[in-house]
């Protein structure tokens, strides 16, 4: 049985991903910012499926709390054999040179230096106990770049790289590392983009049949499913009617 802890696991994929982990039988570490939440998917999970959950209540972007909890998580499991960094978000979907240097500081805080804390804290007991897969949830954003969103889009491409540069640097333990990287997803991020703004989130889904949460967690489920020898390093997931970030047929 397998120690899997996912970052945002309170909404979207990071939920979903935690409910496929929980249903293949493994135990789950749930984080994210909104404790309630988080008692509510432990209550549930341990009651349909029988396995332990373990919560954790940090913001990533900071770095104090980040060591704090990561550490009191792994004292209390042991050790973590799958991390999946699924923590982050857009915010607005304006053109650079008139965008809120707020909402890309957060992004760049969330997106970039929350991954890269949690993933330190994480990865030396990985590496010492060689064996271990951390799956980071990148976009499609990061391999086409969409107007507005330039901050974002290279929030995105730094998870790629990134992924491609811890893969390297543990090339010589038993080790994966993969990005996911998925395309239209039919869930709140849009109404965080926005800033709570439903009615214009809702318009992104308009016309098109979007994937859904669980389409993602599904992917990611296989991707650690696979056999020792077998790592996916890359996997990028569109709805049929997307071809590249923004290039959308609507109905």
């Amino acid at each position: 049985m397998r120690n899997c802890m996912i970052t945002g696991a309170t909404s979207g994929i990071g939920k979903a991903i935690a409910y496929a982990f929980a249903k293949n039988g493994d135990n789950v570490i749930a984080t994210g910012r909104r404790v309630d939440k988080l008692e509510e998917l432990k209550a549930d999970i341990e009651a349909l499926y029988g396995v332990q959950v373990t919560i954790a209540s940090f913001d990533v972007t900071v770095p104090e709390a980040v060591e704090v909890h990561c550490q009191k998580v792994l004292q209390e499991v042991g050790k973590i054999d799958i991390l999946v960094n699924n923590a982050g978000l857009a915010l607005g979907l304006d053109k650079f040179q008139d965008y809120d240097t707020g909402d890309m500081l957060t992004m760049v805080d969330t997106n970039i230096k929350g991954l890269l804390m949690v993933t330190r804290q994480l990865l030396p007991q990985m590496v010492e106990n060689n064996c271990g897969h951390v799956i980071n949830i990148g976009s499609t954003a990061g391999i086409y770049a969409y107007a507005g969103a330039a901050v974002y889009a290279a929030t995105k491409a730094a998870v790629k790289v990134l992924s491609d540069g811890i893969r390297i640097d543990t090339i010589e333990k038993n080790i994966k590392v993969t990005t996911v990287q998925p395309g239209i997803v039919e869930t709140d991020f849009s109404q965080v983009r926005f800033h709570g703004d439903k009615e214009r989130a809702a318009q992104i889904y308009q016309g098109i049949e979007a994937l859904q949460a669980e389409d993602i967690a599904n992917c990611v489920l296989f991707i650690a499913n696979q056999p020792r020898h077998v790592q996916v390093s890359d996997m990028t997931i569109m709805a049929t009617q997307q071809a590249t970030g923004f290039m959308i047929h609507r109905e």
